[in-house]
């Protein structure tokens, strides 16, 4: 085992933010905001990812399933979720299934559903894992926040700050 091997990561240490200067408690604010925005970016990517495979469970169901649909029946086909071209319904017996990258997959509607589901249900694990990690950002977040403004308070308050130090104080 390498010296490396047997000492923790320094990442792994717990820092007292009330040792750390402004700067370097304004410069760890700024990067858990970040974070806590990429994190929030990715979770609502992810919501709206899990609401297109919804609507294509349910776009099964009604259309293919339940509706009644046959052959040859007109139909719209969406290109973007606010672009919709005419076609004609090719066949009742298969759908296209997009799974990913620009690759479809000719499936049953059951299985079509099913797919979907199992990608819904996925994704709400993922969400479910990364709502606790935005939640613990947003604490840490708060935290630094805290000890920031009480540093801050703390060094205008004091008589030895900067402005005393040069003799530029009130007088």
């Amino acid at each position: 085992m390498t010296s490396k091997e047997s000492q923790p990561s320094p990442q792994s240490q717990p820092v007292n933010l009330a040792s750390l200067p402004i700067n370097q408690l304004t410069s760890i604010k700024n990067q858990l905001a970040q974070e806590l925005q990429h994190l929030t970016n990715s979770f609502s990517q992810l919501r709206a990812a899990q609401a297109k495979f919804r609507d294509c469970i349910k776009s099964i169901q009604q259309g293919i399933e339940k509706g009644g649909r046959k052959e040859g029946t007109s139909i719209l086909v969406p290109l973007t979720p606010s672009l919709y071209v005419p076609g004609k319904l090719a066949s009742t017996a298969t759908v296209l299934v997009d799974i990913g990258t620009g690759f479809y997959v000719e499936k049953t509607p059951p299985a079509a559903r099913q797919f979907y589901t199992s990608k819904v249900d996925e994704l709400g694990k993922s969400l479910k894992d990364l709502e606790s990690i935005v939640q613990g950002k947003q604490g840490n977040l708060t935290v630094v926040d805290d000890v920031l403004r009480q540093k801050v308070l703390s060094e205008s308050a004091s008589p030895n700050n900067e402005e005393a130090k040069r003799g530029g104080g009130p007088g």
